[in-house]
C-alpha cells in the first residue's frame, strides 16, 4: 500500500487546516492509521492515531482538544482536522499505518511522504 498525504500549507495562528492521507494499492480496513510530525532538529513525534474501526482515537497532549483524527474506509482515507493552530505546530506531518494500535513511530512500517504545515504568528 502507498500513502499520500496532502492538505498542508500556510495558515495564520488560530486558523485551521485539514490534512488527508489517501491509501492506494490495498484497503486500509484492518490497519491502524496514525499521524506524526517532525521538525528539522527533532525526532518524529506522535500526534494522533485511529483504530481501523474508527472507534478508538488517541492524541498527544500537545494537540488534544485542537486536532481530530478521523477516517473513511470506503474512501481509503484518513484525515487530521487541525484547529486553533499555533506557530509551534509548524513542521512536516506524516501519515503512517500498521496492524495494531501503537504510538511509537518506530513500530509503523508504512509511511506517506509528508506534508508541510506552516503557522504564522
Amino acid at each position: 500500500v502507498q500513502l499520500q498525504a496532502s492538505g498542508g500549507g500556510l495558515v495564520q495562528a488560530g486558523g485551521s487546516l485539514r490534512l488527508s492521507c489517501a491509501a492506494s494499492g490495498r484497503t486500509v480496513v484492518g490497519l491502524t492509521m496514525g499521524w506524526f510530525r517532525q521538525g528539522p532538529t527533532k525526532e518524529r513525534e506522535f500526534v494522533a492515531v485511529i483504530t481501523w474501526s474508527g472507534y478508538r482515537t488517541y492524541y498527544s497532549d500537545s494537540v488534544k482538544g485542537r486536532f481530530t483524527i478521523s477516517r473513511d474506509n470506503a474512501k481509503n482515507t484518513v484525515y487530521l482536522q487541525m484547529n486553533s493552530l499555533k506557530p509551534e505546530d509548524t513542521v512536516i506531518y506524516y501519515c503512517a499505518a500498521r496492524r495494531a494500535v501503537g504510538m511509537a513511530a518506530s513500530t509503523y512500517d508504512l509511511w506517506g511522504q509528508g506534508t508541510q504545515v506552516t503557522v504564522s504568528s
